[in-house]
C-alpha cells in the first residue's frame, strides 16, 4: 500500500509547486481566461512565500510514497481559513491522494484558531463539489456573478474556535511589502 503524506513546502520545492499550481490553472475547463490570467497574476511566488511567513503549512505538499502529488494553497481571512487551490498532479490522479488531501487539510487546520473553512467554487464543477460535500462541507450561498460575472458556490466547514485572538487575514507591514517587492523584481 502506498504511504500517503503531506508538508510545508520547502524552498527548494516553491518553483515546482508554482509550476504545477500554474498548470493546473491552466487546464481547469470551469474557469474563464480573464479568471485564469487575473489567479495567475495574483498566485505569485512572491505570493505563495508571504502566506508561507504567515504559516509554512499554507503551501502544503501532498505525498506518495514520499514523491509529491498534490499541493494546498489556504490563507488566513479574518477568523477563518480560506482554501485558494487543492490539486493533485496528473501523475498522481488516480490515487487516493484527492482524499488523503481533504482529511489532513482539515486535521491540520481545525486547531481551535479558526471558526471555519471556506472556498469558493464553480457551480459546474460537480468533481469538486462532490468531494467537499463528501469531508462535511455545505454550500451557503450562490455568489451570482461574483468574479468577472460568473457564479461561485460558496462552501464551508465550521470548525471549533477555541482561541480568543483573531488574525486579521494576511495583512503585509512594510517589511512584508518590501520582501514582496523584491521577490517580484528577481522574479522569484
Amino acid at each position: 500500500m502506498p504511504e500517503l503524506g503531506y508538508h510545508a513546502a520547502r524552498p527548494d520545492e516553491l518553483d515546482m509547486i508554482h509550476r504545477e499550481l500554474m498548470a493546473v490553472i491552466d487546464e481547469s475547463p470551469h474557469y474563464s481566461g480573464r479568471f485564469k490570467a487575473h489567479e495567475k497574476g495574483r498566485l505569485t511566488k512572491g505570493f505563495l512565500r508571504a502566506l508561507q511567513r504567515v504559516d509554512p503549512f499554507h503551501v502544503i505538499i501532498l505525498t506518495v510514497d514520499g514523491v509529491a502529488g498534490g499541493g494546498l494553497i489556504s490563507g488566513p481571512e479574518c477568523g477563518a481559513i480560506f482554501r485558494y487551490w487543492s490539486w493533485i498532479f496528473p501523475s498522481h490522479r488516480q490515487t487516493r491522494l484527492g482524499l488523503h488531501g481533504m482529511r489532513i487539510f482539515d486535521q491540520h487546520w481545525d486547531n481551535g484558531r479558526f471558526h471555519k473553512a471556506f472556498t469558493w467554487v464553480r457551480p459546474e464543477n460537480e468533481v469538486a463539489l462532490a468531494l467537499l460535500r463528501r469531508y462535511g462541507y455545505e454550500q451557503t450561498a450562490l455568489l451570482r456573478q461574483q468574479i468577472f460575472g460568473e457564479d461561485y458556490v460558496v462552501m464551508e466547514k465550521f470548525y471549533t474556535k477555541v482561541t480568543g485572538d483573531y488574525d486579521s487575514g494576511m495583512g503585509m507591514g512594510r517589511i512584508a511589502k518590501l520582501r514582496a517587492r523584491v521577490d517580484m523584481l528577481l522574479g522569484r
